[in-house]
């Protein structure tokens, strides 16, 4: 099992002719990604030969899900354009959409979160600045090498990137049912409670490892739904105990302010819901090992 993205999900990219969407349209298409199509309105008719396989370009998400099936766009679209590809794939009611790009206003994602909500949420959406998902052995939507791990019973959220891959490294030899990176802005469409929830369903995510980050409040709130929604053994790692207060360090969400939001806050919160917090990423992976053994 996996969530929020499988074997039979059928994967377009907006952005997909950029480099960046070509680049990784090609290794996820690599890894074993079903790639159905890419969106650009100045190239909408063309098709364009990535490895051999021939991928049509439409002029709108909607035009692309009518003519492919896809239930997942990926989204590599420059920050200038990104809320009018956010809207455009949320207008479409697209199952999930996957926001890469780097470096949007956090105005633009509040309004794009604000006309998903006016929609009713039909769209699941990831990031945006994140490294997307990935369901190892059946489908990769976004930038997360796909060779790092194998399937397995661990499932992971991240709002880190490097740390989402160091970690699924580490944990290479057990394997994961899904590796999320939800990003690390002030506004997120999917956050920690999200997964938590979704692999607290998943009967085939046996433990669940927690990656966070200094600042905001987004720990808190997940160590407190744990206390009271999750059974499955959960592990967690807290990025940033040596980061200065006041500053922002990083990824633009992570600022702490006071005693809120602080890495020391964030692991006493986890630990009083009975969640061990790792020292290091190998540390935290040595604990999840231990889980594992003892299940």
């Amino acid at each position: 099992m996996a969530i929020f993205l499988n074997e039979n999900s059928k994967i377009i990219v907006q952005g997909m002719t950029g480099s960046e969407g070509m680049k990784h349209t090609r290794r996820m298409l690599a890894g074993g990604s079903n790639i159905v199509g890419g969106v650009n309105p100045r190239k909408a008719g063309e098709s364009v030969d990535v490895d051999g396989k021939s991928l049509p370009v439409f002029g709108t998400v909607s035009e692309a899900m009518s003519k492919t099936g896809a239930n997942v766009s990926v989204i590599f679209v420059p920050p200038a354009f990104a809320k009018a590809a956010m809207f455009e794939a949320i207008d479409a009611q697209i199952a999930l959409a996957v926001v890469i790009t780097e470096g949007i206003p956090v105005h633009d994602s509040a309004e794009a979160w604000a006309h998903n909500v006016s929609k009713g949420l039909k769209t699941r959406m990831i990031g945006p600045n994140c490294p997307g998902i990935i369901s190892p052995g059946k489908s990769n939507a976004g930038i997360t090498p796909s060779d790092i791990t194998g399937s397995g019973p661990i499932g992971l959220v991240s709002k880190s990137g490097t740390l989402t891959y160091q970690m699924m490294f580490e944990l290479r030899d057990i394997g994961m049912s899904t590796a999320i990176g939800i990003g690390g802005d002030p506004i997120v469409g999917t956050t920690h409670i999200d997964a938590l929830e979704a692999f607290q369903n998943d009967p085939e995510t046996k433990a669940i490892v927690l990656i966070g980050e200094i600042g905001g409040d987004s720990e808190e709130k997940a160590a407190e739904y744990i206390k009271h929604n999750v059974t499955k053994p959960v592990v967690a790692y807290v990025a940033g105990f040596t980061a200065p207060e006041g500053k922002t360090m990083g990824h633009a969400g992570a600022i702490v302010s006071g005693s809120a939001g602080t890495a020391q806050a964030k692991k006493e919160a986890f630990e009083a819901v009975g969640v061990k917090v790792g020292k290091t990423p190998s540390e935290t992976a040595a604990l999840m090992r231990e889980v594992i053994g003892s299940l």
